[in-house]
């Protein structure tokens, strides 16, 4: 395939940060290469935890006292200075540590010469991003050996295929980090696998990490993996191992699947029932069928499914096309410009290869992790990574992409109603710092975390905006009406409850913190309460401001509407400090930590678009303000947050420095916590993987997202072509960039300006929609099922603009 952006590696992995990434949603796999072909493997439903430890948590969080009684004393320390005592107070709220993503399993698939034991060698690996497709040329004295290696959604496997002119020989082999054993298979493997039913984070003093079940009554954490071969060469099996010998053709075809799997797609079904040997054979079968299938019929229909979900395309500079290596051109390259595409198209390869319909939502990282107690336990973290991870999603991937974060939003949903109500006594529903693929909706910190980042009630809020950017891209209004709207609706309910008047004759949020950081109290020690957030006015004001949008695009009779018109307009309003600046709280404080890695303070900037030029000029100039003082980059999920506030802030030069910072390869230690006062900043490692450290995939699934902000907006009623283009950036061409309200675009520029573009609109019904290039406004009807080419209404065409110039 001549026209695919493909990456390669001029040797095997020797560690894990230099492994190669492929992914189905539901499999992850990390390719190591070379002779011993190690895949190191996951599956998204491997946590420690039970389904019902939510709602266990939540009762233990009640019997130490929790509830709206003590929210009351809370409050009422809060309001007379007792920033410690309210602290004291909060730690009854606090639950334990979500649970972990897991490692599941280890495949090897060695490879050697027929009749000798030396190993051949592996000059480089060859990842082809357009269709998720990892080639290897294994040399032997006698010939090559040429290993394919993909995963595919439609048959839920991982199928490595091997094929020569020479025979070969291969020994398969597969175990686990977790308790498990090979079972009786004949001429396959089959691995039984028993995951922990609970977990400790990597910070706690733990001896004993991760604990099973010890009795029938407790959950059954079961999960299994199956291999199935098909060769022209012989296959026996020897104690754990398959063995293949005089071999021009192997295909290997693997799958998973788990209890937990079963209770994630249907709570409500058989899943506590089925035996394990239910289980066990639904992986085999798929490993059975697709090892029998045609493989050429087998990877045109992954290609297909692969270049379905990955709807866009960017070629920055048009160099998209070709092989590039990863540490001469990508890490160690002079092209700034191949660098952004890379980026982009790594990115939207990672979010297709993490997060499919039908299998959890992507996480700290993504579907990939080798540990048995990850960093931040490869959790949800919500109040910015998991919303980061989804924000390229509605713009640049097919709805399949996100469907996983809607289902989890929904989970949230039924888990937070509970926490609300017992913990608060508010209707809706509520989600706090972290989560997990159970649904965990209350504080973490087990009462001794800090309330900086364990006391704050916004993470369901933040993650409707992201449903709501579904809605608005997309333009589906059965989408809003049946599964978004209901989801705002409940935040919306919480919300109301939870803001109280204040002295100024406001409403505002109490208790309230600024995600992770703090000012200094009259005591001289900082603290993290006290006094409103911006963060927290900001994703309440425009939750409100779409619920009534949401209410009068469904044309619903809702008792809500009044109550939300009220509280919007007695909502305490943003405040800008004596020098310019947006204040992170509504007084002017100091400062514990002035240039703090978390941007929340201008969420309202992006991604909100609560805080526009247009709109809001004052509090606009004050974001920017802000943005300036906090400095550059920090790690990798933090630079992609300023790229995309750069771009927002039409300031494409910074945009691209800060860009060019995040894309600078790590040298340091990628497997230690690094500091998070950015004293030691993260990059990019040999793999790409973005860090922290230790590795985060928030920034790699950020720069798609940012880059596109770069050279398209459509937020605040306008599409706006090439909004904060760099003048680095002189050439280059997007497509299939899904732009509001509900259209698709395609645009070419030259020298700065746009020299062809066109919009579709996918949907049933006629779009109108204002385009701008900066010189340029022409408001455009694009009809249901029809595209416009921009250059009939004077975009990019020469003739259009001799044409204007004459009619003048």
């Amino acid at each position: 395939m001549t026209d695919t952006l493909r990456l390669t590696w001029d040797a095997p992995a020797t560690q894990w940060e230099e492994a190669t990434p492929l992914g189905n949603g539901r499999i992850g796999a990390m390719s190591f290469g070379g002779s011993d072909g190690r895949y190191q493997l996951n599956d998204s439903t491997i946590w420690s935890g039970t389904p019902d430890g939510p709602s266990r948590a939540l009762q233990n969080v009640r019997a130490k006292g929790a509830g709206p009684e003590r929210l009351a004393a809370v409050r009422e320390a809060l309001s007379a200075g007792d920033v410690r005592i309210a602290e004291d107070l909060l730690m009854a709220f606090e639950g334990p540590y979500s649970q972990e993503f897991l490692p599941l399993a280890d495949l090897h698939v060695r490879v050697h010469e027929a009749d000798e034991d030396a190993d051949p060698s592996a000059p480089c690996r060859v990842l082809d991003l357009d269709s998720a497709t990892l080639t290897e040329t294994l040399r032997t004295p006698n010939g090559d050996v040429i290993r394919r290696s993909w995963i595919s959604a439609p048959a839920q496997v991982l199928i490595i295929e091997l094929t020569s002119t020479v025979e070969f020989a291969a020994t398969i082999e597969l175990s686990t980090p977790l308790r498990g054993r090979i079972v009786d298979a004949h001429d396959a493997l089959v691995l039984d696998v028993q995951a922990p039913i609970d977990g400790a984070p990597l910070h706690e003093d733990a001896v004993d990490p991760l604990r099973y079940a010890d009795d029938d009554t407790e959950f059954d954490a079961y999960a299994a993996v199956a291999v199935s071969l098909d060769s022209d060469g012989e296959v026996r099996r020897t104690g754990d191992h398959l063995i293949v010998r005089h071999a021009r053709r192997l295909l290997i075809a693997l799958s998973t699947s788990s209890r937990a799997g079963s209770w994630w797609a249907d709570a409500d079904g058989d899943w506590r029932t089925a035996s394990r040997e239910a289980i066990r054979d639904r992986a085999r079968a798929r490993a059975e069928t697709a090892a029998q299938r045609d493989v050429s019929a087998l990877f045109a229909e992954h290609v297909a499914d692969r270049r379905r979900i990955t709807r866009a395309r960017f070629a920055i500079g048009s160099r998209r096309e070709g092989e590039w290596s990863v540490d001469r051109d990508v890490l160690h390259g002079s092209d700034p410009l191949l660098r952004a595409t890379v980026a982009a198209e790594f990115g939207m390869y990672l979010l297709a290869s993490s997060s499919r319909a039908g299998s959890p939502a992507a996480n700290l990282q993504g579907i990939w992790n080798d540990q048995l107690q990850p960093a931040w336990s490869s959790n949800y973290t919500i109040n910015i990574n998991t919303e980061m991870n989804y924000w390229a999603a509605p713009m640049l991937l097919d709805p399949d992409a996100l469907e996983p974060l809607l289902s989890l939003v929904e989970l949230l949903a039924r888990t937070g109603t509970d926490t609300a109500r017992e913990l608060y006594g508010t209707r809706g529903w509520v989600a706090h710092h972290n989560s997990d693929v159970w649904g965990w909706s209350l504080p973490v910190g087990d009462g001794h975390g800090a309330a900086s980042w364990a006391i704050w009630m916004m993470g369901g809020v933040w993650l409707t905006h992201n449903l709501w950017d579904a809605y608005e891209f997309g333009g589906d209004t059965e989408l809003l009406r049946a599964r978004i709207w209901p989801l705002m609706r409940g935040a919306v309910e919480f919300c109301l409850d939870w803001l109280v008047p204040g002295a100024d004759g406001h409403l505002h949020a109490s208790p309230s913190t600024a995600p992770e950081n703090s000012y200094v109290a009259a005591d001289g020690r900082p603290t993290p309460l006290g006094l409103t957030a911006t963060s927290d006015l900001s994703l309440i004001g425009s939750l409100f401001e779409r619920a009534l949008v949401a209410i009068d695009a469904l044309g619903l009779d809702d008792a809500l509407e009044a109550e939300v018109r009220e509280a919007l307009a007695a909502l305490a309003p943003l405040q800008v400090g004596s020098d310019g600046r947006l204040l992170e709280w509504s007084a002017e404080v100091e400062e514990h930590e002035p240039l703090h890695r978390h941007l929340s303070p201008v969420v309202g900037l992006f991604p909100l678009d609560l805080v526009t030029p247009e709109r809001t000029p004052e509090l606009f100039d004050a974001s920017v303000r802000l943005i300036d003082a906090r400095g550059p980059g920090a790690m990798g999920w933090s630079w992609a947050w300023k790229v995309a506030l750069r771009a927002r802030a039409r300031q494409g030069e910074v945009a691209a420095s800060l860009l060019e910072e995040a894309l600078t390869p790590f040298d340091g230690d990628a497997t230690r916590h690094g500091p998070v006062d950015g004293s030691e900043w993260g990059g990019l490692l040999p793999n790409l993987f973005s860090t922290h450290p230790p590795f985060q995939i928030d920034g790699n699934l950020g720069f798609p997202a940012a880059i596109a902000e770069m050279l398209v907006q459509s937020h605040g009623g306008t599409v706006r072509l090439l909004p904060a283009l760099p003048v680095s950036w002189d050439h280059g061409d997007v497509q299939g960039m899904a732009v509001r309200p509900g259209l698709v675009l395609d645009i070419a520029w030259v020298g700065g300006r746009v020299t062809s573009g066109i919009l579709r609109n996918p949907g049933d019904r006629d779009r109108h929609v204002s385009v701008s290039d900066g010189d340029r406004v022409a408001e455009i009807l694009v009809p249901a099922g029809g595209q416009v080419d921009l250059a009939r209404h004077g975009f990019g065409s020469v003739e259009a603009d001799e044409a204007e110039s004459r009619a003048r």
